[in-house]
């Protein structure tokens, strides 16, 4: 849920931190992203300086956020001292944090077939959200700021296939204001 409304970054998501998340905001802070290093996972830096960044939540990222802190916390007291206290917000059952393959082959993957759902890259989460926002008619700027994006060309170069279908809607709003 936070993936698809948000449009973070696979790293972002397993680097965040109860502490930079606010749910009577409805927003969380960018601050770290999960890396693999020769033997260990660690939280390093943004992909790029504009990667730091604050993110708006949904009413339904929001109450996901909620239920989920509420699991983890029956998790984290049926393993007892074995949790290891990282504050992470997606977290193994134990406190650790998640391998990326991890995540695609225990969760990601199971979930989209129990929804039904053709398999799709993680990643594709991110494209689906900015899909939808561009298509709805968001500002291509407010998109390009949401999922960190260094620039707009970026956001724009990627997104071209709907901002083609944009340019449609463009003509026909011309159209109509020259008809009236």
């Amino acid at each position: 849920m936070v993936a698809l409304t948000t449009g973070m970054r696979q790293g972002e998501l397993l680097g965040l931190q109860w502490k930079s998340v606010d749910l009577k905001r409805q927003t969380l802070a960018v601050r770290g992203s999960l890396e693999r290093g020769v033997k260990t996972l660690t939280i390093g830096e943004p992909k790029t300086r504009t990667s730091r960044r604050q993110v708006h939540l949904t009413p339904a990222a929001v109450e996901a956020l909620r239920q989920h802190r509420v699991r983890q916390h029956e998790e984290r007291l049926a393993v007892g001292s074995a949790w290891e206290d990282n504050e992470l917000v997606f977290c193994s059952e134990i406190g650790t944090p998640v391998s990326a393959s991890n995540l695609l082959n225990r969760s990601f993957r199971r979930l989209l077939e129990r929804a039904g759902i053709e398999p799709i890259r993680f990643h594709d989460l991110r494209h689906t959200a900015a899909t939808l926002l561009l298509e709805q008619g968001m500002h291509p700027k407010i998109v390009s700021e949401m999922l960190g994006h260094s620039t707009i060309a970026i956001t724009l170069d990627l997104y071209s296939h709907v901002t083609s279908a944009m340019h449609k809607q463009a003509a026909d709003a011309m159209e109509e204001i020259l008809r009236s």
